[in-house]
């Protein structure tokens, strides 16, 4: 592989019933429609696949890149537990609406019934209306008889955990955690690549063929966790100018830099490519075969094959995400 530049990639926009235009307004995206719900920054979902859109390698997919050189862009360790899979989905969501009360299967159901991953994610909150919240887990044990009477009378939301939300909150939504993304939220979402979602409640909504969606009701009785569980709000420290670690995971390591100065990184014994999404202000990322600059709102990819990496800013905050 040439010299490894930092890689950035055409958004992905995909139009949502409960979209909106704060990833016009807020986040800068050259939206269509008042209905945008989300921005696939890197993605190597089947039929969703991002193209990179600077450098030599522009117009080069993702997917094209990785079958070229494996090991140089994920890493041995990377290549050798995922293959060529990219093992990483990369979002930004604007909820107008609320969304869907959902989860998503663990790596074994999801493999059985999609030849699939499974779904565990994380959310940051980039911005929120007052009075904003999330939906995330129940408010109490309950057990599968007692959700299902909840669906059949139509008091499932009275069974739910919400929780308040502002800029910064961040949420660790492993598999099988009922959750919705309640209106009013602009948020970072990093996940497993994958796109299996049950959906168990949508409010009675109708789609755009006047036609209710479809739930997954029967799928997700064997996937749901019914205990109470109090382990989704990330607790991490925001040093300035320091790592500060959000989230680890067997599916991806998550921290947060809020920088107001330079900060030069060595990446010589880092085994995996790195990922950083922009929050707040802006950066210039720095390694050996170039540099690319990313705002609130952007998304870079740096291969593993990089050794040193400088972030050269007066003002940004960063989450970076590696394996």
């Amino acid at each position: 592989m040439r010299k490894p530049y930092p890689l950035k990639f055409t958004p992905i926009l995909k139009e949502r019933l409960w979209g909106g235009t704060k990833l016009g307004d807020v986040l800068g995206k050259s939206i269509s429609s008042d209905t945008t719900g989300e921005s696939w920054e890197l993605s190597a979902v089947d039929g969703d696949v991002s193209v990179i859109s600077n450098g030599d390698l522009s117009g080069t997919s993702l997917q094209e890149l990785i079958h070229q050189y494996p090991e140089e862009l994920l890493g041995k360790d990377v290549f050798r537990r995922f293959g060529k899979d990219f093992p990483i989905l990369i979002k930004f969501i604007d909820a107008k609406r609320d969304l869907s009360i959902q989860l998503h299967p663990n790596d074994a159901l999801a493999k059985e019934r999609h030849n699939s991953f499974g779904k565990t994610e994380m959310w940051y909150v980039m911005d929120a209306d007052k009075g904003a919240n999330l939906i995330v887990g129940f408010n109490r044990d309950v057990d599968k008889a007692e959700y299902v009477q909840s669906l059949e009378e139509n008091t499932l939301l009275e069974l739910l955990n919400y929780e308040p939300v502002q800029e910064g909150d961040t949420f660790f939504i492993n598999t099988g955690k009922i959750h919705a993304i309640g209106a009013g939220v602009l948020l970072a979402e990093i996940q497993q690549t994958s796109d299996i979602t049950y959906r168990v409640f949508d409010f009675n909504r109708k789609g755009k063929d006047g036609k209710l969606r479809e739930l997954h009701t029967d799928q997700a009785l064997d996937a749901i966790d019914y205990a109470r569980k109090d382990d989704f709000r990330v607790a991490y420290p925001t040093t300035t100018n320091r790592i500060n670690p959000m989230v680890a995971c067997p599916y991806f390591n998550t921290t947060y830099l809020e920088l107001t100065k330079d900060l030069e990184q060595d990446f010589s014994t880092r085994d995996s490519f790195t990922i950083y999404m922009c929050v707040g202000g802006s950066v210039w990322i720095e390694n050996e075969g170039g540099k690319a600059q990313i705002q609130k709102g952007e998304t870079v990819l740096l291969p593993a094959s990089s050794q040193r990496v400088l972030l050269r800013t007066t003002g940004a905050k960063l989450l970076e995400v590696t394996l």
